[in-house]
Parts: C-alpha cells; sequence; structure tokens
C-alpha cells in the first residue's frame, strides 16, 4: 500500500513540474468581440490558461524552459464544442444501418468504434462534447469517459447521457417477429414510477444528462407545420423533469415535430434537440424560458433523402425555422448528431450550415464555443481563450471568419495544456 501512494505522490509530482507551455499565435481569435488579434502569446501553467496578450508581453513572462508551440503562420481559437454527438454511431442513414449495428456488433466493438470517433473529433479540434445516448451500447459512455479523463484513449472531455430514454412501442428495434426478443436502443419506461427509477439507476451509472425521445412519425400537415407523435403523457414527460432536476442533472429533448417541440417546453426541458418544426410561438416560449436548441442540420441534409417521406421536406422548414430562430435571438448552440451521419465527416460542417441559413461566420463559431459551453454549464472553464479558463486551442490555416472551411485545416490541438496534435514543441 504504502508503494503504491508513493508511486501516485511521485506522479503527481511530475505533473505539477511539467514545464509551462508558451504558445504563439499568429492571429488570435477573440469569439466575444470577432476581433482577429496579430502576433499574440499564450501563457499556459498546468491545465489553466495563466495569460494572453501581445507575444512581446506574454513571452517575456514565461518562466525558463517553458515548451514553446510556434503557430505564428496560424489562426488560433478556442477549443471547439459539439453540444450533440453519438460516439456509439457511426452513421444511421436507414433503419438498415441502424439494425446492423445495434444487432451485429458487439458492445466492445462498439466501444473501440466509439474511441476511434472521439479520437477524431478531438484532431478535428473538438476538445469537449456532449455525447446524448449510447443506442444500444448500456453504460459503456461512461466507461470512454473514464478512459479519456485517464489517459487511456485520446478524446474530448465528455458529458453523457447514458441509455436515453422511450417508451413502450416507440423506439427501434421494431416490427420483427413477435416471437423474438430484440434489443432496442434505448431503456423502456412506461408511467411515473418507472421514469424515477430510471433516472435514477442512469445517473447511479454516471449520466452527466437525461435524454428524453419525446416524439416520432413526422408528417407535413396541409398547413406546413411539421406534426409528430408523442411517445410520453405531459405527466410522464414532467416527471423526467422533475426526478432529474431533484438530482441536480439537467435535461435533453428530442424533439422534432411541432407536437414534441410544445411538450417538451410546457414540460420544462433544458434543451431541443433537432427541432426542425419550430414556429414563431414555440420560438417565443423558448426565449422566455431560457430554453437551448440544438438545430442537428448537417444531419437532415445528409440523411433526408436516404430516409424519405417527410424527412425530404425537413431540410427546407428547418432553413426557415432556423434563419427566424436567429433573428429572434433563440439560445442555439452547436449540435450536430453526429453518429447519425458518418464520423468520416467533418464536424465543421454543422457550423457551415449555420452560416449558409441565417448566421454570420461569427455567430456559427461562437455556437461552437460560448454558447455550447453555456449550454454544457463549463462556460466559466472553457469557450474562450482567457487566463484561468482550461488551456483548451485549435490552431488553423487561414481565417475562419472569411471562409469556414479552414476548420478543416487543423494543424494543432491543444487540450487542457496539453499538445494532442501538432507541434512542434521545444
Amino acid at each position: 500500500m504504502g508503494r503504491i501512494c508513493s508511486a501516485f505522490l511521485l506522479c503527481a509530482s511530475l505533473a505539477a513540474a511539467e514545464p509551462a507551455l508558451l504558445v504563439r499565435a499568429g492571429r488570435l481569435l477573440d469569439v466575444r468581440t470577432g476581433e482577429l488579434r496579430a502576433d499574440q502569446g499564450i501563457l499556459v501553467r498546468g491545465d489553466r490558461i495563466a495569460s494572453v496578450g501581445p507575444w512581446v508581453k506574454v513571452s517575456a513572462e514565461a518562466p525558463q524552459g517553458a515548451r514553446r508551440l510556434d503557430l505564428s503562420g496560424r489562426t488560433v481559437l478556442p477549443g471547439l464544442l459539439d453540444a450533440h454527438v453519438h460516439l456509439f454511431l457511426q452513421g444511421n442513414l436507414t433503419g438498415a444501418h441502424y439494425e446492423a449495428q445495434i444487432l451485429k456488433e458487439s458492445i466492445p466493438y462498439r466501444t473501440l468504434r466509439a474511441a476511434a470517433a472521439a479520437r477524431r473529433a478531438l484532431e478535428q479540434g473538438f476538445t469537449a462534447v456532449r455525447d446524448l445516448g449510447t443506442e444500444g451500447a448500456g453504460h459503456a459512455d461512461t466507461d470512454l469517459k473514464k478512459a479519456i479523463e485517464a489517459g487511456v484513449v485520446p478524446g474530448p472531455r465528455l458529458q453523457v447521457a447514458d441509455l436515453a430514454f422511450s417508451a413502450t412501442g416507440t423506439y427501434p428495434l421494431q416490427n420483427f417477429a413477435w416471437e423474438l426478443s430484440v434489443p432496442t436502443g434505448v431503456q423502456v419506461v412506461d408511467g411515473a414510477e418507472e421514469i424515477r427509477r430510471g433516472v435514477r439507476e442512469q445517473v447511479r451509472r454516471g449520466a452527466d444528462w437525461i435524454k428524453v425521445y419525446v416524439d416520432r412519425g413526422y408528417w407535413v400537415a396541409e398547413d406546413g407545420r411539421l406534426r409528430s407523435k408523442l411517445n410520453f403523457t405531459l405527466d410522464e414527460l414532467k416527471a423526467f423533469v422533475a426526478e432529474a432536476r431533484r438530482l441536480g442533472k439537467p435535461t435533453s429533448a428530442h424533439a422534432s415535430g411541432w407536437d414534441g417541440l410544445d411538450a417538451a417546453l410546457t414540460a420544462g426541458f433544458d434543451t431541443l434537440e433537432h427541432g426542425y418544426g419550430l414556429d414563431e410561438g414555440l420560438m417565443d416560449r423558448a426565449i422566455r424560458q431560457g430554453t437551448w436548441w440544438c438545430p442537428t442540420m448537417y444531419t437532415i441534409v445528409f440523411v433526408n433523402e436516404g430516409r424519405g417521406g417527410a424527412y425530404r421536406r425537413m431540410p427546407e422548414i428547418l432553413f426557415r425555422a432556423f434563419r427566424r430562430a436567429v433573428e429572434k435571438g433563440v439560445r442555439i448552440a452547436c449540435g450536430s448528431d453526429a453518429g447519425a451521419f458518418p464520423w468520416s465527416e467533418p464536424l465543421w460542417k454543422e457550423l457551415d450550415q449555420y452560416a449558409k441559413h441565417g448566421m454570420t461566420r461569427l455567430q456559427a463559431l461562437q455556437s461552437a464555443t460560448l454558447r455550447a459551453a453555456e449550454l454544457m454549464g463549463i462556460e466559466k472553464e472553457s469557450g474562450s481563450l482567457e487566463p484561468g479558463k482550461r488551456a483548451d486551442l485549435v490552431a488553423v490555416d487561414g481565417n475562419p471568419l472569411e471562409d469556414l472551411s479552414s476548420l478543416g485545416s487543423v494543424v494543432a490541438v491543444v487540450k487542457s495544456g496539453a499538445v494532442v496534435k501538432g507541434g512542434p514543441t521545444n
């Protein structure tokens, strides 16, 4: 026991003795103002930013022996955040794709693929993500979170939603022969008592968020409104929110159609996922309640033709709603739904959709920094390059304020003061 304690203390002392990191940025983006500041320095001590400012000033503050990361030819911005991903999915264009993963891939294999997806997200500059359900992979998201925190595998910091919830007969896998017992992608609960127990179970397993599939079965009504079927009664939805809040956990509502969005807002969920059927009345309610929206725009562009039916009309409905929501001031944070589209696709394309349909490029970048950090409750830790915050940063070629595709040329990533991509350092 003494040898174990001594080894632990030795590791702790070595970590504390890690030299400071001095970063030279050719251009540093202040995501609060949109100002690009030339020839800036960032001094990192441990996992925190100690100082940010002109290179001449900050470099003079650096201790002797500090590691150096020369990004003088690059644009440096805060580490990016994605508030809606599924690391345990590798593409969900059709029901057949989903069924193949649930039925033919073991949870250990899916966890290995999730670890690869997490590494890909980090290499693209995403230093924190919110994973909204393992889709049939049990509680493995908590294991992946622990492995990343322990340095076993590389990846962003994770917030996880465990299994997520839906009701009997509402979530895949469905329509198999009645004598077969097939798995489902969620935890199935019915009635307030089961809901409260289920929330407690998931929190016990490590869930940071309580995710509920509020609606399904979409169609476009004659008035052009995207409608949906509800998976739960209003009293059941309120039970999710009440129990989660009692346990100090925020709530996330999968709600695409008007009916689901109306119910989610009435029940008091903290975030709306997808939200394609938002209209002005729902937007006004979301603003009054302070509810966040993750639009998952790139996903619907990617899957609409393959899924068919009402999905073919969802992009036009969403684009119209998004533009109006930006004008009205709905709280919007980057949420791509990566995993519904394959992890081989670049995550920055979500931001490109925002800029194409109503946001400025700065607003799009803010949705993946300041806004996503606020949604995730880590705004004091992440989302901007300021003293005292985590030393998370990404460097790219070009200027994302002029061309968001520059986010596809990530040359360096620093997470919590560790250079996880790029260099050189000395």
